[in-house]
């Protein structure tokens, strides 16, 4: 279901206009689509990031624009400000919710595993995956069971669990979870030093040479 969010057009511009609406707590933003010609609005910065926060990035937010219209869209990109961790600039994609389309979601490791216990180290090489679905299937995230990961054992794509929903885009053969032996402790060794010997000393063969001249 689509999460309704209020939006506004925005005809002027300017900079100072748009650094005004940003000090008003709206967020400037562009909406396009495949088919819908490009155009500008301002959005809620804080009814943004709730919906973001509860519905995750890959969620559908139907636009509320005036006038009546609405319209079925991705946040596709934002622009977060350097210093202030805000969002500046938001780029939103109308949707074909009976249309699958390419994305990213987060990978999530679930449960100890064995090897961790018995000493290994797990490692997850891979945070996102890439995934095609339509707008309306698209998982949250991904969740792998590492529980009986033994020391030396890995699951790469192809191991995940198949969904007739969507389809993994990466290659079968990439990892996303491995664990490693422990690090063999290295063995200090000291090596005995004969004091006696004294300290070859370059170039001294070639003074007593010239001493003897």
């Amino acid at each position: 279901m689509a999460i309704k969010l209020k939006a506004s057009k925005r005809e002027n511009l300017q900079g100072s206009v748009t650094n005004q609406l940003r000090e008003d707590g709206f967020i400037p933003a562009i909406l396009y689509g495949r088919e819908k010609e490009a155009s500008t609005i301002s959005v809620n910065r804080l009814e943004l990031v709730k919906t973001l926060r509860d519905e995750g990035r890959n969620a559908i937010i139907t636009l509320d624009i005036e006038n009546g219209e609405t319209v079925d869209v991705m946040l596709h990109e934002y622009q977060m400000h350097p210093i202030k961790d805000v969002i500046l600039h938001a780029d939103f994609y109308v949707v074909d919710l009976s249309e699958a389309m390419d994305v990213e979601v987060p990978l999530r490791l679930e449960g100890e595993a064995q090897g961790s216990k018995d000493g290994g180290i797990l490692q997850q090489p891979l945070y996102v995956l890439q995934v095609r679905a339509k707008p309306n299937e698209i998982p949250e995230e991904i969740t792998v069971d590492v529980s009986e990961l033994e020391i030396g054992d890995n699951l790469t794509i192809a191991d995940l669990p198949k969904a007739d929903q969507y389809e993994f885009l990466d290659e079968p053969e990439t990892g996303i979870a491995i664990v490693l032996p422990p690090e063999a402790e290295e063995e200090e060794t000291t090596e005995e030093v004969d004091l006696s010997v004294e300290p070859e000393v370059v170039g001294a063969d070639e003074e007593d040479g010239e001493d003897e001249e």
